[in-house]
């Protein structure tokens, strides 16, 4: 497949600053936003997940966001197909997509093309797994999966996704392949993307890490508990009731835990979840990073990031 369509991707940890620096770059160069984010995919879920507002999208259209009931599980698989489709529509309308966000499976998926299995899934098998790692730990389950595909145990062994340990056993049990083959053999399709490749960080980590303790308490200011309390008291999947920021709350609705605990809790989880996303996203050579602590302010870090499009479109 001849590469065909040019991409503009931006990512990088929690609270770096892509939803603005993604907006401003769209208004330049006539585009629209696709996120990949695998939390902002839920409807009623605004505050926790840093859905932008409609003043922050100014007027640049968004896709891949607040269409899925909570109670609804979604994979990567659907995300694919279903961004796929977005950016097709936006390259037909003669503009430059823009895939934003920081879960690093959703972009990397998408733009390496990567092809998924149409199997069925067993989910009695699910709850079954889900059952054991509730009574003898994710330990366990990793060692099942390391017997048949150790390639995936150690992979997951860093991160520890329950979801994804449980979906690699379960894709062995039901396909008699195990995930690392599946993968191998989804990239033998090549990419239609020719994109450029934009990652946030800060050199100094303490900045980034106040950057998202501010963040923390500006979403307390908007009403992150209100919005907690709603989804945790209410029928949710499992998926949507963990994103971070509801979980970390259930002890003080349902345990009477001190609130300030929970927050620092909340705000510690949080700087986890950005330090995994910056692992992740180092392991692709192709992004160009910028390091919003060393510019004077966000009009510098613009001009810089537009440069580099510029040159990306113009070379390929």
């Amino acid at each position: 497949m001849e590469k065909s369509i040019n991409t503009v991707s931006i990512v990088g940890p929690t609270a770096s600053g892509k939803t603005k620096l993604s907006v401003e770059l769209a208004k330049h160069f006539n585009g629209e936003i696709v996120s990949a984010d695998s939390m902002q995919i839920y409807r009623g879920m605004q505050i926790a997940t840093a859905k932008p507002t409609k003043e922050e999208m100014d007027g640049i259209p968004h896709h891949m966001m607040d269409f899925l009931p909570p109670d609804k599980t979604y994979s990567v698989a659907s995300y694919v197909t279903d961004a796929s489709k977005c950016i097709a529509d936006i390259h037909s309308r003669g503009k430059l997509p823009f895939i934003v966000g920081g879960t690093g499976l959703y972009v990397d998926s998408l733009l390496n093309n990567v092809s998924f299995s149409d199997d069925k899934r067993d989910e009695d098998y699910c709850l079954e797994l889900r059952k054991i790692a509730e009574e003898q730990g994710t330990d366990r389950l990793l060692e099942m999966l390391a017997k048949f595909d150790p390639e995936s145990a150690e992979r997951l062994r860093e991160n520890r996704n329950l979801k994804r340990i449980i979906r690699a056993i379960e894709f062995y049990k039901t396909t008699g392949k195990t995930i690392t083959q599946q993968i191998e053999e989804s990239h033998k399709i090549p990419s239609p993307y020719i994109t450029v490749k934009i990652g946030l960080n800060c050199r100094d980590r303490q900045v980034l890490y106040d950057r998202i303790n501010k963040r923390v308490d500006i979403m307390l200011e908007e009403g992150l508990l209100e919005e907690a309390e709603r989804v945790i008291n209410s029928d949710l999947s499992y998926t949507s009731i963990k994103a971070i920021g509801y979980k970390e709350l259930i002890p003080y609705f349902k345990e009477n835990k001190n609130l300030n605990d929970c927050v620092e809790k909340l705000k510690m989880e949080t700087r986890r979840y950005a330090k995994r996303q910056i692992t992740w996203f180092k392991r692709d050579s192709e992004i160009n990073w910028i390091y919003i602590d060393e510019y004077n302010s966000f009009e510098e870090i613009y001009s810089y990031a537009k440069a580099v499009i510029e040159r990306g479109l113009l070379y390929g």
